[in-house]
């Protein structure tokens, strides 16, 4: 994934003035798996939630 130099300055901006360096790792993490999801959403790579209670049910034998 790449990300353009204003977002991650954009990041920075929104952070305490002081932080922990695993708190920024953290946040471009969680930035990253926001952006997959999104993108999953766009190209319609979905699981309903009717799916999903179904599959799982299925685990548990119900």
């Amino acid at each position: 994934m790449i990300i353009a130099k204003q977002q991650i300055l954009e990041l920075i901006k929104d952070l305490p003035e002081e932080v922990d360096i695993d708190e920024v790792m953290y946040r471009l993490y969680l930035r990253q798996k926001i952006e997959a999801a999104e993108k999953d959403v766009r190209e319609g790579r979905l699981v309903s939630h009717e799916e999903v209670v179904r599959e799982t049910s299925e685990w548990f034998g119900k």
